[in-house]
């Protein structure tokens, strides 16, 4: 299983891209794939042809009208396993023996 962290926006459409990221968030969101949205991006979980899947449908939403279009992208593959989107935080947590801010 792959965790894919990636974030996407289109540059010189002014200060807010909100309305390009709202697009890439109804097709990740539609996937069908585990996700976690944060302030500076989105973590899917899911095979690696499933994950390259949704970053490349973002893409192509994305281009149909912004001519650049700047992509990072962090993966973590470890096989067979499952679950790791939540399991990952839950780990740290119960090592520190409390919650934190996730």
């Amino acid at each position: 299983m792959v965790l894919l962290e990636f974030s996407m926006s289109p540059l010189g459409k002014g200060e807010s891209v909100s309305e390009f990221v709202a697009r890439s968030l109804d097709i990740i969101d539609k996937s069908g794939l585990a996700y976690q949205l944060t302030p500076m991006g989105t973590i899917l979980e899911g095979e690696w042809s499933e994950v390259m899947a949704v970053v490349t449908a973002c893409f192509a939403t994305m281009s149909a009208d912004c001519n650049r279009i700047s992509t990072q992208i962090r993966i973590d593959y470890r096989a067979n396993a499952k679950g790791r989107l939540k399991g990952k935080v839950e780990s740290v947590q119960k090592k520190l023996g409390r919650k934190l801010s996730t």
